[in-house]
C-alpha cells in the first residue's frame, strides 16, 4: 500500500497541541465581544442607577422609610382697591387617618369617638379607618375647639395637619365677581378660579419617619417644607361704592318687583370696574353647591356674560359716530312725524300714534326720539356707521380679565338692509354686553378714548409690594375730544331738560340717556308686556369721573320706563359717589334750586293732572289717555323744581281704542317750534304746512273736540 502524503502546510508532531482553526478564532471573538458588550451593559445600567434614576430610587426608598403630611399654603387675599379685605384664608385644622397604627382591637372606640365629635356618620369613619390605605383625610377645616379636644384624648393613628379654609367677610356681596373656592382651596368661580394659580401658592410637608409597617417611628426625625403662599390680588372695585350699587340694586328689585337688576359702574378716565352685579345674589360663605340650576344662574356675572339688545341707551353711540363721521352738526335738524318709511316699510317711534315734530339735535336726543336717530343711522351709511360700531368694540371681546367674556352679536355687514341700519341706530336689531355699552359710554364722554376694562389693579406678595401692575390701556379712538365735549353737553342736557330728568341731583352736574328695550322669546318673537329698562349715566359732566350703567330686568309695574324704573336709582348711586369722592357742589350764581311738593293727581284727566303740575313748576311724562291711575313720583314728595312726574292713564297710546280726546288750541301767531310744544303736551301731531314765520291758519279750528293722537294742520306763513 502506498504511504499516505501529509497535507501541505501542516506538520505533526506526536504531543504537540494543534493550532487554532479559523473557525475557533471567531469563536473566541464573539465570547470577547458578548463579555465586552455584558460589562457595558452592566456599567450603563449603573450611571442610569446613579446619575438619572438615583434621585428617583432615592425619594422611592424614603418614600418607604417617611410618612408626609401636606401643610396648604395660604391662599392669597383679594383686597378693594383700598386694600380693604374682600376675601381671605385662615389655617384651619384637618383630621388625618394612618389605618396601620389602629389596632383592630380600637377601631369600634376610635370610630364612635371621632363620629361623635366630628359630627359624621360612624359607617363613614369606620370605612376611612380601616381602608387599606396608608394615609387618609377624615375631616377638613374642623373648628380650633374640635381639634383641641381630639388632640387631648391623643387617640392612635390620628393625626393633624394644617388646612387653610377661605373666608368672605362681607358674606353676599360682590358675589358674581369674586367666585368661590372648592374644599381643597382650588378656585371654582370668579376671579376666584380666573387667577387661581397666582392666588394659591405652593404646598408644604411635615416628613416624619416611618417603620417597615408604615407606623410613625415616636422618637424619629421630622423635617418641615414650608408652604410659598400665594399673591394678594389687588381690585380695581371701591368697597363703598360697591355697597352703594349693591343697595340700589336690591331695592329696584323689591320695588320695581323685577325679574332681576343688574349694573356697573366704571372710571371712565381709565376703564377701571369701581362696582358690578347682580341681584339675587348669595352667600359666598355658603354657595348652593348642591342646587346646580340655582349655583349656575346666581353665579353668573351678567354684566360680563350676557348679551341683550340695549334700546335707546346705544342712541348714544349712534350720535357720537354720525356727529364724528359729519353726517349730522350741531345745527342739524330733524322732524318726526311718528314713523319713518324705509324699504317701503313703517318704522315707528317709540311716541307713535304722536310725535315729536320739528327737532333740533339737542332735543332729538332729550326726546329719545327713534325717527331722528334712524335719519342719523341711514345718513352715515352701512359702512361707514358700522366701522364706528366696530371702533366702540362691539361684536368683538372686550378681554376683560375674567372668564366667560362675550362678544355680543352684530349682524353681518353684507346681510344688512336699510331697515335694519335704521333700527341698529336707535337699539334694535343689535346684541351687546352692558361691560361694551358702559366701555363704549365710556368713550363718548372721557375725550373720545376707548379703554381695556378691567377688574384687577396687580397682584402683591405678603409684604403690600407690587409683583405686577396693570396700567390702563386705550384700544381706540373711535371719536375726537370735539365731538366728546359736545356729547357731554348733549347728554347733559337730556337730564337738565329731556327724559331723564329724575337722574337730576341738584348741585352737580349729570349727563345720561334713557333706555326701554324688548326682549325675545325662544323663537325670537317679541315678548309682551315684558322689557328690559335701564339709564346710563356720568358725572360731573365737565369732568367725568363715574360713569353707572343700571338694568332692571323684566320689571312688573304699570309704567316700565327706563326714565322712572331705572334713573332715581342711578341718581341715588351717583349722588352718594359723589359725596364719597369729596366732589362738591356747585349751585351756581342761581344758588339751591327751588324744591316744590309733588300734588296729588290721582283720578284726574290727564289735562287736569298737566295743569296741576305746572301750577307748581313741575314737567309731567304721559302714558296714556284719560284718568291717572298711577303717578311717579308720589304724592306729598319733596322734588327740584322742574322734575318730571310720570302720568299712568287708563288707555296707552299706541292702543287701537283712543277714548282720551282733547280740545284743540288756538295757535294763532305760533311759531312752528312753540305749535309743537303745545300739541305735544296735549297728545296731539302737528302738520306742517307753508314757507315758515308764524301760524296763520289751522285745521280742525280753536276750540275743535278731537281724539288724542290727531293731527293739527298748521299753515306757517310770515318768513
Amino acid at each position: 500500500m502506498a504511504n499516505k502524503q501529509p497535507v501541505r502546510g501542516v506538520r505533526k508532531e506526536r504531543g504537540s497541541v494543534p493550532l487554532p482553526t479559523l473557525k475557533s478564532k471567531k469563536r473566541l471573538l464573539f465570547m470577547m465581544t458578548a463579555v465586552i458588550v455584558l460589562f457595558l451593559a452592566i456599567a450603563v445600567k449603573m450611571a442610569i442607577i446613579v446619575f438619572v434614576q438615583g434621585e428617583t430610587l432615592q425619594q422611592k426608598a424614603l418614600g418607604q422609610q417617611t410618612r408626609n403630611l401636606v401643610v396648604s399654603a395660604k391662599r392669597g387675599n383679594i383686597l378693594d382697591r383700598n386694600g380693604n379685605v374682600l376675601a381671605q384664608s385662615a389655617n384651619a385644622d384637618t383630621v388625618v387617618l394612618r389605618p396601620s397604627e389602629i389596632k383592630s382591637s380600637d377601631v369600634d372606640t376610635i370610630v364612635s369617638i371621632l363620629a361623635e365629635t366630628l359630627g359624621m356618620d360612624e359607617e363613614t369613619v369606620r370605612e376611612k379607618a380601616t381602608a387599606n390605605l396608608s394615609e387618609v383625610w377624615l375631616a377638613r377645616q374642623i373648628d380650633d375647639a374640635v381639634a383641641d379636644e381630639l388632640r387631648e384624648l391623643d387617640l392612635p393613628g390620628v393625626y393633624f395637619t394644617v388646612d387653610v379654609k377661605r373666608y368672605y367677610p362681607n358674606g353676599a356681596f360682590l358675589t358674581q365677581t369674586l367666585g368661590f373656592t372648592s374644599k381643597d382651596g382650588t378656585g371654582q368661580e370668579g376671579l376666584e378660579a380666573y387667577y387661581d394659580k397666582y392666588l394659591s401658592g405652593q404646598d408644604g410637608k411635615i416628613i416624619s419617619e416611618a417603620d417597615r409597617d408604615g407606623r410613625s417611628v415616636p422618637l424619629g426625625e421630622k423635617h418641615y417644607i414650608e408652604p410659598v403662599d400665594g399673591y394678594n390680588l389687588v381690585l380695581t372695585v371701591d368697597e363703598v361704592m360697591q355697597s352703594f350699587l349693591e343697595k340700589a340694586m336690591e331695592q329696584a328689585y323689591v320695588q320695581q318687583n323685577a325679574k332681576g337688576v343688574s349694573a356697573i359702574m366704571m372710571d371712565p378716565g381709565s376703564g377701571e370696574i369701581l362696582a358690578l352685579g347682580s341681584y339675587p345674589d348669595y352667600n359666598l360663605n355658603d354657595p348652593p353647591r348642591k342646587d346646580i340650576p340655582m349655583l349656575t344662574e346666581l353665579t353668573r356675572n351678567k354684566v360680563i356674560t350676557d348679551v341683550y339688545e340695549p334700546g335707546s341707551t346705544f342712541k348714544v353711540v349712534t350720535c357720537a359716530s354720525a356727529l364724528e363721521s359729519g353726517a349730522i352738526n350741531t345745527s342739524s335738524a330733524f322732524n318726526c312725524s311718528g314713523t319713518l318709511t324705509v324699504d317701503g316699510g313703517l318704522i315707528k317711534c317709540w311716541r307713535f300714534p304722536r310725535s315729536h315734530g320739528h327737532q333740533n339735535l339737542y332735543e332729538a336726543v332729550q326726546n329719545s326720539c327713534n325717527v331722528a336717530f334712524m335719519q342719523m343711522g341711514l345718513g352715515m351709511g352701512t359702512e361707514t356707521f358700522y366701522d364706528y360700531i366696530y371702533k366702540f368694540g362691539f361684536g368683538q371681546k372686550t378681554n376683560i380679565d375674567f372668564p366667560s367674556d362675550q362678544g355680543g352679536i352684530v349682524m353681518g355687514e353684507k346681510y344688512v338692509k336699510k331697515s335694519d341700519l335704521a333700527r341698529i341706530a336707535f337699539g334694535q336689531s343689535i346684541a351687546v354686553t352692558p361691560l361694551q355699552l358702559i366701555s363704549s359710554f365710556s368713550t363718548v364722554v372721557n375725550g373720545g378714548f376707548l379703554y381695556q376694562p378691567r377688574l384687577v389693579r396687580g397682584m402683591t406678595d405678603g409684604d403690600g409690594n407690587y409683583i405686577e401692575k396693570y396700567e390702563p390701556k386705550v384700544v381706540s379712538q373711535p371719536i375726537s375730544a370735539e365731538t366728546s365735549a359736545t356729547m357731554r353737553s348733549i347728554l347733559e342736557s337730556v337730564v337738565t331738560d329731556g327724559s331723564g330728568r329724575n337722574c337730576y341731583i341738584p348741585g352737580y352736574r349729570v349727563g345720561g340717556k334713557t333706555g326701554t328695550a324688548q326682549k325675545y322669546d325662544e323663537n325670537h318673537q317679541v315678548m309682551t308686556g315684558k322689557h328690559i329698562a335701564s339709564f346710563i349715566a356720568f358725572a360731573p359732566a365737565d369732568d367725568p369721573k363715574v360713569a353707572i350703567l343700571f338694568i332692571v330686568d323684566e320689571p312688573n309695574v304699570a309704567v316700565d320706563f327706563g326714565s322712572v324704573v331705572a334713573a332715581p336709582y342711578v341718581k341715588q348711586v351717583l349722588e352718594e359717589t359723589l359725596q364719597y369722592l369729596g366732589v362738591p357742589r356747585d349751585y351756581g350764581e342761581a344758588g339751591e334750586p327751588e324744591q316744590v311738593v309733588v300734588p296729588d293727581v290721582y283720578g284726574k284727566t290727564d289735562a287736569e293732572a298737566i295743569a296741576a303740575l305746572k301750577a307748581v313748576g313741575l314737567n309731567y311724562l304721559a302714558n296714556g289717555t284719560g284718568t291717572v291711575q298711577k303717578q311717579t313720583p308720589a304724592p306729598g314728595v319733596s322734588v327740584v323744581k322742574g322734575t318730571a312726574v310720570l302720568l299712568d292713564m287708563t288707555t296707552p297710546y299706541g292702543d287701537d281704542d283712543l277714548s282720551g280726546y282733547v280740545t284743540v288750541p288756538d295757535l294763532s301767531g305760533k311759531t312752528v317750534m312753540e305749535a309743537a310744544r303745545i300739541l305735544e303736551e296735549l297728545g296731539l301731531k302737528l302738520e306742517i304746512s307753508g314757507s315758515g314765520g308764524t301760524a296763520s291758519y289751522q285745521n280742525p279750528a280753536a276750540g275743535e273736540t278731537v281724539p288724542a293722537g290727531s293731527k293739527v294742520k298748521v299753515e306757517f306763513t310770515g318768513g
